[in-house]
């Protein structure tokens, strides 16, 4: 402090020393005090010290409004000085101290690079006083993606939205943006706007009728007749579907009504023995027919080592004894049944209905194996028809229904 004071006082004899003599009225403003001198000094410093008036390093003279270093001498004859006190200020929450005329001078000085773009309070031209609390957001870039185009502009908003609007963007209706708008700006300086659009597709559809099945002693066992056709319904859909960027992103059904009601329909499943001949020149009657998956064996040919002479029936393996799943034996045991390409035969042998029903997939009450002599072996298999021959039993079996 000491050597700053002595070189002060050093300039001052220097300045002083150079100053003409010619004497002049000098006007001195310092805030509310104003006082006039009669002096022959040209420069700022040495005025005021000979004014007695203390300045800071940091205060700054105005001759004629102008701004002008202490040292610095001044040509004209006639002035007027004002002094710039150091005042304390606030810049986005930080204490400074600064003797600048305006704002902008103020930011201009602490080093900022000032844009039209800029956001800041009070306006750049206000008069800075003590205590002034100014906040400053500098402009950044930001890259707007919009209707399949990129858009680039610079911005101190305060808000997403905000920057849009200055962008001339508007979101309309269902429209957002990412981030939403009411976010601050992002700091990659990204934001996509996504358009959006909704509409309504009202569709009629079909609804299918049920059906509804009863038994009936008027109608052949085996056969159905449809007693009241069943008529499908209609219904009104009313769905809603949402677009974003002019593809479609998501649909929900909102509404459903039924314009008509579907009407069942009766089926009426026949219970009526009825006899009928056999196709071909067969001299039978049956009063069951059905497919059923056959596959063939002999006494010798039964999946088992060695030779096998015996049935569920007692009678003698071979031709002209079939046999069925155990699951549905105590059913058919003893029926005639006539196979075409095979002839005539009676069930009289259980065997194994759960190997074909998982190596191909057909149910047990569906198979039948066809008993052939080991010296003549015809091996028929595969999907064939086999006929039920009369006597109709009593109660026909639940798994014929």
């Amino acid at each position: 402090m000491k050597s700053l004071r002595k070189f002060a006082l050093v300039l001052i004899l220097f300045l002083f020393a150079c100053q003409p003599n010619a004497q002049t009225q000098i006007t001195i403003i310092d805030g509310e005090n104003i006082s006039t001198i009669e002096s022959n000094q040209r420069v700022p410093l040495l005025i005021l010290s000979e004014a007695g008036i203390s300045i800071q390093p940091t205060d700054r003279v105005l001759v004629n409004g102008i701004p002008f270093a202490l040292d610095e001498t001044i040509a004209s004859n006639s002035f007027q000085m004002q002094l710039r006190r150091t005042m304390n200020v606030t810049l986005n929450g930080q204490p400074i101290q600064t003797s600048a005329l305006t704002v902008g001078d103020f930011l201009y000085e602490a080093g900022y690079t000032l844009t039209e773009f800029d956001n800041v309070s009070p306006p750049l031209s206000t008069l800075i006083s003590d205590s002034a609390v100014i906040t400053f957001s500098p402009a950044q870039t930001l890259t707007i993606h919009v209707n399949g185009q990129t858009i680039q502009i610079q911005s101190s908003a305060n808000t997403v939205g905000e920057a849009l609007s200055q962008a001339g963007i508007l979101l309309q209706g269902l429209d957002s943006s990412i981030p939403e708008e009411n976010k601050a700006l992002p700091a990659d300086g990204q934001i996509k706007v996504i358009r959006v659009k909704e509409s309504i597709d009202v569709t009629l559809e079909s609804i299918p009728f049920s059906i509804e099945e009863i038994s009936s002693p008027n109608v052949p066992f085996g056969q159905d007749e449809i007693i009241e056709a069943g008529i499908n319904g209609v219904a009104m859909i009313r769905t809603r579907i949402r677009y974003e960027d002019g593809v479609e992103v998501n649909r929900v059904v909102e509404d459903e009504t039924v314009l008509q009601t579907p009407k069942t329909q009766i089926v009426a499943s026949g219970t009526k023995i009825v006899l009928s001949p056999v196709d071909g020149d067969a001299p039978y009657q049956y009063w069951y027919a059905t497919e059923m998956y056959a596959s063939w064996y002999s006494p010798c040919n039964s999946g088992i080592s060695g030779c096998s002479y015996g049935t569920a029936s007692g009678a003698p393996a071979g031709y002209g004894i079939v046999a069925v799943d155990y699951s549905i034996y105590s059913y058919l045991a003893g029926m005639r049944v006539y196979i075409p390409g095979y002839g005539l035969a009676t069930i009289g042998d259980t065997g194994g209905g759960p190997i074909i029903e998982t190596a191909f997939g057909v149910p047990r009450t569906k198979w039948i194996d066809l008993g052939y002599d080991d010296n003549n072996i015809g091996g028929l298999s595969g999907w064939v028809t086999v006929y039920f021959l009369e006597p109709a039993p009593a109660t026909i079996p639940y798994f014929f229904e």
